[in-house]
């Protein structure tokens, strides 16, 4: 049992560092619907737009009217699960764990964005953004197989950004931005029968609201070449919320006596996290009034995630000791992620874009859960813009995104071991996005 609470409550963590996630821990980069077109690449360097605000906040100096920038990414996932299996040993005996791998836990998600930049003069520009840098959504079948280690996960970062930018010449700008993270999560998964028959259900629900920084310096080189280096701050959230344990199993509840741990209930929970750092390097260059090119890399310090440490309150002392600290080891390492991306300007109203992008998973094999059952990625993006006027610009993207063959292997043990479980299976991911956005120019 006590792994299994873990797990849930571990989750709000692992899903919220799934960072750039849509759903399910696949990368979610959907900050940007026109960067969304050259697969990212780029992003730190291009400047094209009021999105530069998350992008580079050095950029907003290079706009030169009021812009506000609206958009929304649609993600639809697909994920086949194969060669699974599952066993028990328990009080009963040794057995076989039944259940069913449907896979495509992943809803259709909607990830929205919106920026407002306005320039002062020719050096000072100031302005805001609202998106969703984080988010997780995995929800199983009810009698998924692997439900003891995660059937359902709900988590979700909400960031308002406002920044400002000075440019001191021709060549060098720099912006910053403080950030107010808001997030939340909700979290499920089921128990085991010790004494019962049936499974029993640990909940857990928190949230917390947080400070950051984003900070950016963009270099010009030539009118045509330029370059810009963006940094992301961690930030350190401290989860306050409650855990509900239901059921009937005599050996959680009450009705054992003194054999029971009498947990059955809600109780104060509280997990401290941190969002890891980033850096984000691109180079952006126009060969000519046609071609621009975008190059990117992107490191993240996920190997921030050690382990993870759940406090609970209010429980008695035999619960207590199964559920009052928790600690479990993460051991989630770096990740780069790189992206190289192409637009071609047919005339003044429309514009082609392209890319293609490789990301790390920061996961690894001994600890990969159902919650976050993600590999390293691939993805190829296709673009347009379309500028009826001088003052609208209308930007649709398509993007397809593709892991690698995902294994799980997860073990645990309940009650001092006298009740041990195991999942294993293969997971094949993939998700096709679309993004439309609209920006107007005052």
């Amino acid at each position: 049992m006590k792994t299994t609470w873990l797990k849930t409550a571990i989750a709000i963590a692992a899903g919220a560092l799934s960072t750039q996630a849509l759903a399910a821990g696949f990368a979610l980069n959907e900050q940007s619907i026109s960067g969304m077109g050259t697969s990212f690449a780029g992003r730190s360097s291009s400047a094209d737009d009021a999105t530069t605000l998350f992008g580079n906040p050095a950029g907003m100096s290079r706009l030169k009217r009021e812009e506000v920038s609206f958009g929304m990414a649609a993600i639809h996932a697909k994920t086949d699960i194969k060669n699974s299996s599952a066993s028990n040993v328990g009080l009963g005996g040794a057995g076989t764990t039944t259940g069913s791998n449907d896979g495509d836990m992943v809803p259709t998600t909607a990830v929205p964005m919106g920026y407002y930049v306005k320039p002062l003069d020719d050096k000072w520009a100031i302005g805001v953004g609202i998106y969703v840098p984080f988010g997780l959504i995995t929800d199983y079948e009810g009698g998924f197989q692997g439900r003891y280690f995660g059937d359902y996960s709900e988590v979700r970062v909400i960031t308002v950004q406002p920044t400002v930018s000075y440019r001191f010449n021709e060549k060098l700008s720099i912006g910053f931005g403080p950030t107010i993270n808001r997030i939340d999560g909700k979290l499920e998964s089921a128990v085991p029968p010790l004494m019962g028959a049936s499974d029993s259900r640990v909940k857990i629900e928190g949230d917390d609201t947080a400070l950051g920084f984003n900070v950016g310096v963009l270099y010009e080189f030539t009118p045509h070449t330029r370059a810009g280096i963006t940094y992301r701050s961690k930030v350190e959230y401290k989860l306050e919320g409650d855990t509900s344990i239901s059921g009937n199993d005599p050996a959680i509840g009450a009705d054992a006596g003194a054999a029971s741990l009498n947990a059955y209930g809600k109780y104060d929970a509280s997990l401290d996290l941190d969002t890891p750092e980033s850096i984000d390097v691109s180079v952006t260059h126009e060969f000519n009034d046609q071609w621009t090119l975008y190059a990117g890399a992107m490191l993240t310090r996920w190997s921030r995630l050690e382990s993870i440490v759940v406090e609970n309150e209010g429980m008695n002392p035999a619960a207590a000791t199964v559920f009052g600290t928790i600690e479990e080891e993460q051991d989630w390492h770096d990740t780069w992620s790189y992206a190289l991306g192409a637009a071609y300007k047919l005339n003044n109203q429309w514009t082609l874009r392209t890319g293609l992008a490789f990301d790390q998973s920061p996961t690894n094999n001994t600890h990969r859960s159902p919650r976050i059952p993600t590999g390293d990625r691939t993805a190829v993006s296709f673009g347009l813009a379309w500028n009826p006027t001088d003052d609208v610009t209308v930007d649709l993207a398509y993007s397809y995104l593709w892991e690698e063959d995902t294994k799980i292997r997860q073990n645990k043990s309940y009650a001092n071991g006298a009740v041990q479980e195991s999942y294993s299976s293969t997971y094949e991911n993939s998700a096709h996005g679309f993004g439309a956005a609209l920006s107007y120019r005052f």
